[in-house]
């Protein structure tokens, strides 16, 4: 076996339940291995034989390469190719996470250098921005150009299940993606709120963030296999190509991080459109959790899948797209005052009764009153003393 040495192996024999086990360990190796004249790929529980087919035999040559192809070095792109008012944007947005940023008094080029998006490949001589660059920065021609296979395609389907209620096909740069995936996301769900670590989140634009972040970055950009990003009655789902380690489901007991583009990676953690590597799958798991009552699902293979539930199991639709558990619980909110609560709630779930009857300029009794019956409704719920607690609200 190998395409040049052979693969010596070793059995271990392991007695079980009075049987004999011959038990072998194939390590992973840094090249594509052939048997008997065949190449194998693993597919589920069976191998498949790729040998004739070029494109899945360049799969795997792709998986073992140790070469980033963010890190491909385009040296006739110049500063006219990239959006650099993006740049600015980018150094500020960093100030704003870190208040003493090294990126605050840097020049353009000198940050684009320190964020390793312009660079020399010390082997080959060649200087000049790399694909992580032209991915984050680039004028559309630009990508099309130096990315081609580059796009995804966010479709919502809801009514029309045969093609699609809306759709929009981003080609954009990864900067302005970003905001477009999730406006396309807040656009076509709906928003809850909830107290995590004393702060009202929007738990909503918390999924949509990791959801965004994980199908931009963890991506394999050298195959022209389109990105999806798909809304459905119940579920967000995303699939985009992906240089897999191993084959299987993810969950948080066997998950090891391991960065698919570490350069865009690290510069999407430094302006805020991530967390550490890892922590998407984490934060994932929590805010669905908390969103709709279940747990996402991760596929990683040569096609990496994740599955977003938003509704409970059970909740059903009604014609204009909405939850019909979201439509009950609103249409108990009729009353006027209960509606200027619960807004006010919601930009802060710590006022005190008494603040909120100075605000609305109404008793104490009124706003207890009113309270009273949102809990009832099961609206809201009081978590703590009066004193120092909160409110949670489930609308």
């Amino acid at each position: 076996m190998g395409t040049g040495n052979s693969l010596y192996l070793n059995l271990k024999e392991i007695e079980y339940k009075g049987m004999l086990v011959l038990w072998v360990y194939v390590p992973v190796s840094s090249q594509i291995e052939i048997c008997c004249g065949k190449i194998y790929d693993r597919n589920g529980d069976a191998d498949q034989d790729v040998t004739t087919s070029a494109d899945l035999v360049a799969n795997i040559s792709n998986r073992k390469s140790a070469a980033y192809i963010e890190r491909k070095i385009f040296p006739y792109a110049a500063e006219e190719d990239l959006c650099m008012d993006l740049v600015r944007k980018a150094r500020q947005m960093a100030v704003n996470k870190f208040k003493d940023h090294p990126w605050g008094n840097m020049t353009d080029m000198e940050l684009l250098r320190s964020a390793g998006l312009y660079e020399k490949d010390m082997e080959s001589g060649k200087e000049g921005f790399n694909m992580a660059c032209i991915l984050l920065f680039g004028k559309p021609e630009t990508i099309q150009s130096c990315v081609p296979g580059y796009k995804t395609d966010a479709i919502y389907r809801v009514e029309n299940l045969d093609r699609y209620d809306d759709r929009l096909i981003v080609e954009n740069n990864l900067m302005e993606s970003y905001d477009l995936l999730i406006d396309f996301i807040k656009k076509h769900t709906d928003d809850k709120f909830f107290l995590i670590d004393g702060v009202n989140v929007s738990l909503r634009t918390a999924i949509a963030r990791e959801i965004v972040s994980n199908l931009l970055v963890h991506r394999e950009f050298k195959s022209a296999f389109p990105a999806k990003l798909i809304i459905e009655k119940d579920r967000i789902w995303t699939e985009n190509w992906s240089r897999t380690q191993w084959k299987g489901r993810i969950s948080l007991e066997n998950f090891t991080p391991y960065p698919k583009n570490p350069t865009i990676a690290k510069f999407f953690v430094n302006i805020g459109y991530a967390d550490s590597l890892g922590s998407g799958v984490r934060n994932l798991y929590k805010y669905t959790k908390i969103y709709s009552n279940a747990e996402p699902d991760f596929e990683e293979n040569d096609v990496f899948k994740l599955i977003v539930p938003m509704r409970p199991a059970g909740a059903t639709l009604t014609n204009n797209g909405k939850s019909s558990e979201v439509t009950k619980v609103t249409e108990k909110v009729t009353d006027v005052t209960e509606k200027r609560i619960l807004e006010l709630l919601k930009d802060n779930a710590k006022y005190k009764t008494v603040e909120l009857a100075e605000m609305l300029d109404i008793s104490r009794k009124t706003v207890s009153v009113k309270l009273k019956n949102l809990r009832e409704k099961g609206i809201i719920e009081r978590v703590g003393s009066d004193r120092k607690g909160y409110w949670n609200i489930y609308l």
